[in-house]
Order: C-alpha cells, then sequence, then structure tokens
C-alpha cells in the first residue's frame, strides 16, 4: 500500500507556480497549468459540487464500494488488473453491489492522468482509466513531465479523444483545483492514508486478495 504525501505538501507540490511547460508531440511548448491554489488555502472553501463521481452498478445495489486509487500506483493497477475484474463480473454486472471510484492524487502525474480520464465524461471514464492502468509503467516511467504528459496523451487519443480536446482538459486549471480539493475532502472523510483502499457500506478496508474480498461482501450481502 502506498502512504500518502500529506496534503498542504501535495497542494504544494501540484498547484504553486501556476503550473510547468511541458513539450508537446509536434515539438512546440504547451503550459499544462495545475491550477493556482494557494497551499495555505482550505479546501472546504473551493466548491467540489460540479466533480462528477464515477458509479458503475445499480443505483440501489444493496452494498456499495467506495475505492480510493491513484493511477501511480502499482497495487492500484495490480487490483484493476485482477480482483476488480472479478467484483464487476461477480457483483457490479449482477447489480449486487454499486461501485464508486475515486482519485488520489499522490504527484502530478496522478493528477494529470485523473484529468485525462475524465475527459471522456462518465461514458468513457472506466475504459480510459483501464487503459491508463494499463499502460502505468510506460507512461509513469517515461521521464520528463512532457514525456509522461506526452503518453497520457496517447492513452487518451487511443480511446478516441480528440486533440484539442485533450488539451481543453489539461488546461483546465480550475477544474485541476477543483479536483484536488475534492481529493482532500475526500480522504479527510474517510481517513484514507494509503491506495488502494475500500470503503464497503461504510467501513475502511486495506488491499486484500480476491478471496478475502468476496468473503467480505457476501456476509454484507447476507445481511442486506
Amino acid at each position: 500500500m502506498k502512504r500518502m504525501i500529506p496534503a498542504a505538501l501535495l497542494a504544494l507540490v501540484l498547484l504553486a507556480g501556476g503550473g510547468w511547460w511541458l513539450t508537446t508531440r509536434m515539438g512546440g511548448p504547451t503550459e499544462v497549468p495545475a491550477g493556482s491554489l494557494d497551499a495555505q488555502e482550505n479546501a472546504a472553501e473551493v466548491d467540489t459540487s460540479s466533480v462528477i463521481e464515477m458509479v458503475q452498478g445499480e443505483a440501489d445495489a444493496p452494498v456499495t464500494v467506495i475505492e480510493y486509487a491513484s493511477y501511480t500506483c502499482p497495487h492500484c493497477a495490480t487490483f484493476h488488473a485482477n480482483q476488480y475484474k472479478d467484483l464487476k463480473a461477480e457483483y457490479i454486472d449482477t447489480g449486487k453491489v454499486k461501485f464508486v471510484f475515486r482519485e488520489v492524487y499522490f504527484d502530478r502525474f496522478g493528477l494529470w492522468a485523473s484529468m485525462v480520464a475524465r475527459c471522456g465524461g462518465e461514458e468513457r471514464f472506466f475504459g480510459i482509466t483501464d487503459l491508463i492502468f494499463k499502460g502505468q509503467r510506460t507512461w509513469v516511467g517515461a521521464g520528463q513531465p512532457g514525456e509522461v504528459v506526452g503518453e497520457l496523451r496517447k492513452i487518451g487519443r487511443l480511446a478516441g479523444l480528440g486533440e484539442d480536446q485533450l488539451e481543453s482538459c489539461l488546461q483546465d486549471a480550475d477544474k485541476a483545483q477543483t479536483l484536488v480539493a475534492w481529493y482532500q475532502q475526500n480522504v479527510e472523510e474517510h481517513d484514507i492514508t494509503g491506495t488502494p483502499s475500500f470503503i464497503i457500506d461504510g467501513k475502511l478496508y486495506s488491499n486484500m486478495a480476491w478471496s478475502e474480498f468476496k468473503a467480505i461482501l457476501d456476509e454484507k450481502l447476507g445481511d442486506a
């Protein structure tokens, strides 16, 4: 399980200075701002009501699972390559579980990945998330920030997003600021200290084997 950067430090890393100058695939400079939120500003003062919860499954499913995950966390990528597939097939697609995915931002790369995933809207979010996790080693290990963003753009284009659409999403400083505040509010509410973490019907669990996950869900469903 990956430990989290303290919120104030994260805000400073992500947001101070207004952004980074990156290099596009065409060779010209483009500014990809991560917002201008002051590191000392209280996240509660930012209106996060515009952030869309990314949900799979029936709204009235008897059990709700919230996953907290970072796109740069290798354990999260492993979960999505393995346990998540079983969770989706056996519980989400069958109407037993409502699944909510919430992003955690350890670093600016994870924030940029989130902005690309959300660029396609609710319909494409989980498909793009799958591509981001599958290609994690490639884009995280690309090197400099410009190369990392270039690899994330490739994933976006593979998912059917246009270059102008991707540029608009990555340039949205207000959205970046709102997402960071939303993340801070969520992890404080649920006392999240690492990823992946799960809130199953209001109770916090850390990463676990599928047999343990399944046993918890079956017990919850037996009580439903």
